[in-house]
């Protein structure tokens, strides 16, 4: 499998520091952020710290979206959409969290990328 993955020469890469990791950060986002609502997921983002310069990404697929499989798959469907986004590095320090519906088991590819990328867009161009 050597050659698919991005590297983080190219800027594509989603680092582990990229991500949210720990459930206090990922309940956190839930209380205190602001939310944007699509028909297949809800973006929560959270402002952060300045001085630290990125965003960071979360996503949370319960079981009523489908078994495990179904899970990994719109997980990993999403983290390659945020992955492959030209706008990413525009973002402001904040941390989002995309929280799954159960009908994004279905969606296709197209149709999840853009509506997350529908919901992320105004972010980039905020100025913290």
């Amino acid at each position: 499998m050597t050659g698919r993955r991005a590297h983080p020469e190219t800027g594509e890469a989603l680092l582990p520091h990229e991500r949210l990791r720990q459930r206090e950060e990922f309940l956190h986002c839930y209380r205190r952020g602001r939310r944007r609502h699509g028909s297949l997921v809800t973006l929560y983002f959270l402002s952060a710290e300045p001085e630290r310069g990125f965003a960071r990404l979360g996503i949370s697929v319960s079981r009523k979206v489908g078994g495990a499989v179904v899970r990994n798959r719109t997980k990993r469907r999403i983290r390659e959409c945020y992955r492959r986004w030209s706008e990413r590095r525009r973002l402001p320090a904040v941390d989002l969290l995309i929280h799954v519906k159960p009908p994004a088991a279905e969606a296709s590819y197209s149709t999840l990328e853009s509506e997350i990328l529908r919901l992320l867009g105004p972010l980039a161009s905020r100025q913290g």
